[in-house]
């Protein structure tokens, strides 16, 4: 079997070794346009922040190594450039050479990522404005704050990848303004627990010019909406990805309605020779069953388990996703899981919440910390909705306790049974979650 995947980070990496452990004998071609294969972007902002030394230690695998100790046969610097599906053929092009070729498949994978979203600012800007996607924006990136020493930067976006720059520039001593239009930072969360980050954020330094736009830049100059002026030596935006559909498209691919490539429960185009995951393809809600993209890690290492299962005659199905995440910001780790209160009003679904607040651990043991958990769950069932959690300790496993919780059926009552690890380093005789179990149960009459 030909089977030709294209992409080389996360997911098309993965997929081609996960493809490799189920199918020996398969002939597998791993198309990308970058320079590294398999490299860690999540932990890009902790390079620039000086946290993770060198961008080379985000690069989990080789080219050599992959061929060598896996018989896939890499192509690093090549551009897929159209797929003939009628003759099962894709045509590549050689970015250092510019020499096109034409290879065949059974089977074609589509791992193609996305693209960081670019303001479109009027003005005459003097200062660089980078983004950070690829491992060419890193590395560019790292040596501008490296040889300039920069003093003063503005954030565009406040969102996952925007806030951890603002607490790596800030690492790094730069004076540093956030801009974001909503009225909260982190709008994929709940604004009260937003407000805990904006108040973190602020406490270390970080300006935050919330519910504003980026108006114009002249020189050095950056103008906002409500006009404020600010001097800043760079410009880092963060506002988003945009899903690489190009050659799914021209390809005649069905795109869904949140601007993925549509897929099956597992991982199939409307074309059934060709496959999709990663950040430009299009999953399901695990409780709507709506479209749902999650431009995440863990949703393209499990859909390149689901694909490589599915051509070796598996039929292990791509459940719907909770879009469990989690991110550091200074002393405080922010996570979440399921639906969120903008989310539930939008579907109109009745909902009822639990706040509890605590201690991560016992309150009598030196290094315990604050913690504030979150919880929304069905009036009537009981079934858990969604979560988040920030604290200065154990939000962490606290959002994986209740992300199991609602994979598995429980409900926010049985959140009270559930016996967890407890000694004074790391828990309490009657851990958080339990308490929101024990809370939600008082609220309705029955504790």
């Amino acid at each position: 079997m030909k089977i030709i995947v294209i992409g080389a980070v996360a997911g098309g990496a993965t997929v081609s070794s996960q493809i490799r452990r189920f199918l020996p004998d398969a002939h597998i071609t791993l198309i990308g346009k970058d320079s590294e294969l398999g490299f860690a972007t999540c932990g890009m902002p902790y390079v620039l922040g000086g946290v993770i030394e060198s961008p080379d230690d985000l690069v989990h695998s080789t080219p050599e190594g992959f061929e060598e100790k896996k018989s896939i046969d890499v192509r690093l610097f090549h551009e897929a450039t159209k797929i003939d599906r009628a003759a099962k053929k894709v045509h590549i092009c050689n970015m250092e050479t510019g020499k096109t070729e034409t290879l065949s498949y059974d089977k074609l994978i589509l791992s193609p990522g996305g693209r960081a979203r670019k303001p479109s600012v009027p003005g005459k800007p003097g200062i660089p404005l980078f983004t950070l996607r690829h491992f060419g924006d890193l590395e560019q990136f790292r040596d501008f704050l490296d040889e300039q020493q920069p003093a003063s930067c503005v954030v565009v976006g406040g969102g996952f990848i925007g806030v951890e720059l603002a607490e790596n520039f800030r690492h790094r001593g730069i004076e540093t303004a956030l801009i974001e239009h909503n009225d909260h930072v982190m709008p994929i969360g709940d604004e009260d627990m937003s407000e805990l980050l904006a108040e973190e954020m602020k406490r270390n330094g970080v300006t935050l010019h919330l519910g504003r736009e980026l108006k114009m830049i002249e020189g050095r100059t950056v103008m906002l909406d409500d006009g404020t002026e600010m001097e800043a030596d760079f410009i880092a935006t963060a506002v988003g990805l945009e899903p690489n559909t190009f050659l799914a498209e021209e390809a005649g691919l069905e795109i869904g309605p949140t601007g993925g490539i549509a897929t099956d429960p597992f991982m199939r185009t409307n074309d059934p020779d060709i496959y999709a995951i990663g950040d430009a393809a299009e999953g399901r809600d695990w409780f709507t069953g709506k479209p749902k993209r999650v431009p995440l890690s863990w949703p393209a290492h499990r859909a390149a388990f689901i694909v490589a299962n599915h051509l070796a005659g598996g039929d292990t199905e791509m459940d719907g996703l909770l879009g469990t995440s989690i991110t550091k910001l200074f002393d405080l780790t922010a996570g979440m899981t399921g639906m969120t209160e903008k989310v539930l009003k939008k579907e109109g679904i009745q909902y009822e919440t639990v706040v509890h607040k605590s201690r991560s651990n016992a309150g009598y043991y030196p290094d315990s910390g604050k913690l504030v958990l979150k919880v929304h769950y069905a009036p009537d069932t009981r079934a858990i909705y969604g979560a988040q959690a920030v604290g200065e300790k154990g939000a962490d496993k606290r959002i994986d306790v209740i992300a199991t919780a609602i994979r598995g059926g429980l409900t926010v009552d049985d959140l009270s049974a559930i016996e967890t690890a407890y000694a004074p380093p790391y828990g309490s005789p009657k851990d958080p979650i339990n308490m929101v179990g024990y809370r939600a149960m008082r609220s309705s009459g029955k504790y």
